[in-house]
């Protein structure tokens, strides 16, 4: 009765996708928990590259049933856009699940999303715009629509008009915009609402049988752990819980059928949007990491910020979530350096002027903020990796680096990505069982 929750162990553009279409393709689930479309994670089968949004990863693998769960935040435009993107390409998406309880982003919550961030200026988010912070708002204010009440005009109107009532105050006075119209808001959600309604489904019950049943199912997160609304470096951070303890209340399946959590990492680090990165490189080999390891968001196209590996920021996801496992991806962007510098700890100057390291992850913001990284230096290796199947294969200076990492994260390293292709992986343990 294997429950496997796979989430990102740093900010996220880790390679979830691609080991979530590895592992996904022996399982039966494949569960999105968290999140919106403002995740993003490409899946290379057969040289065919698909970009993947809201869906969940298992949507490729024609065995797997991909569900999109409870804790999701469902923009209908954008489901029903990119189920019928990846049907014009044969693939086929009847099998989808998409939970009744999960809240959906409406129009308006677009609109509230990019004046809010405007009004913010200097002290913005750095949102993707795409309207998942308003509706989580709403989701935590009781105020949210659910999938379910796409189906029932009165109780559905009922809802807007209560959740435009404020907002709509917000927009004229404050933000100098128009009001949003009650009633055409309502047609255009019962008209996606129709044509949503094949894959909906009581999904929390569902998982639940098929764990009973002794079905593998793999939980998948996304964002990442350094993103965590309770957990990541608030308040740049998303409005869910894309940690380990996300899946089961995203999914509605309890903390019992768990049996195995994974930690995807880069071999090194990115980001996207605001907030501290104590390891952000700021000059040509933040760039030369870029280039080399095609560092721009799937769902924004944004330049990623990018870093050496955070030795202290992986510990501290593998504590959080209890990782059992990591995953290590992009290795190979990182051959034809000399040498790879890996942050073991933080330097963090006090306002009294003395300094204060920390090996694990600081509680307080402002220290983070204030790190400067402790580095150790490793020698890099020269040799194409991209076709070594084989942990013996690799040039022993790249091992060490492999090592030295799985060694700092306090978590075993179980598969290596070698390669953007679906075969390009090495296999150290076996995640499906």
């Amino acid at each position: 009765m294997p429950g496997i929750i796979l989430v990102g162990a740093q900010w996220g553009d880790e390679g979830k996708g691609k080991a979530t279409d590895l592992i996904g393709s022996k399982v039966d689930y494949v569960a999105r928990f968290n999140g919106g479309n403002n995740a993003g994670h490409t899946v290379v089968v057969d040289d065919e590259s698909y970009a993947l949004h809201l869906l969940p990863s298992g949507i490729i693998s024609p065995n797997v049933t991909p569900v999109i769960g409870n804790g999701v935040v469902v923009d209908p435009e954008v489901l029903l856009q990119e189920i019928e993107g990846l049907q014009s390409r044969g693939v086929d998406c009847s099998r989808l699940l998409v939970s009744e309880a999960a809240h959906i982003i409406a129009p308006y919550h677009r609109v509230l999303d990019k004046v809010t961030e405007r009004f913010l200026g200097k002290r913005k988010i750095g949102t993707t715009g795409r309207g998942i912070g308003p509706a989580y708002a709403d989701k935590v204010n009781r105020v949210g629509i659910r999938v379910h009440d796409l189906f029932n005009r009165d109780h559905l109107h009922d809802k807007v008009e209560a959740s435009l009532r404020q907002k709509n105050q917000m927009l004229v006075k404050l933000y100098n915009r128009r009001p949003i119209d009650v009633d055409v808001t309502t047609d255009e959600l019962l008209a996606l609402g129709e044509r949503m309604r094949p894959y909906v489904a009581n999904t929390s019950l569902i998982l639940n049988n098929a764990l009973d049943e002794g079905k593998s199912v793999l939980f998948e997160g996304g964002q990442a752990t350094m993103l965590d609304v309770d957990h990541g470096t608030y308040p740049f951070v998303t409005s869910s819980n894309p940690t380990a303890g996300g899946a089961c209340t995203g999914t509605g399946v309890g903390p019992t059928k768990i049996t195995r959590v994974i930690g995807v990492s880069k071999a090194y680090v990115t980001r996207v949007g605001e907030g501290a990165f104590p390891t952000e490189l700021l000059d040509e080999q933040g760039e030369w990491l870029r280039k080399q390891g095609h560092e721009f968001g799937v769902t924004t196209g944004r330049p990623r910020r990018c870093g050496w590996f955070d030795a202290v920021v992986n510990r501290y996801a593998t504590r959080i979530n209890g990782l059992t496992d990591i995953v290590l991806t992009k290795l190979d962007v990182l051959t034809g350096l000399k040498e790879i510098p890996i942050c073991v700890a933080y330097d963090v100057r006090n306002s009294d002027g003395t300094h204060t390291r920390y090996d694990d992850m600081p509680v307080d913001q402002s220290a983070f903020v204030a790190a400067t990284p402790i580095y150790e230096t490793m020698p890099g290796w020269t040799e194409d990796i991209s076709k070594v199947h084989s942990f013996e294969d690799l040039p022993a200076t790249c091992r060490n680096y492999v090592r030295r990492l799985e060694e700092l994260s306090r978590c075993r390293i179980s598969l290596i990505g070698t390669g953007p292709q679906r075969d390009h992986v090495i296999v150290l343990h076996d995640l499906t069982v």
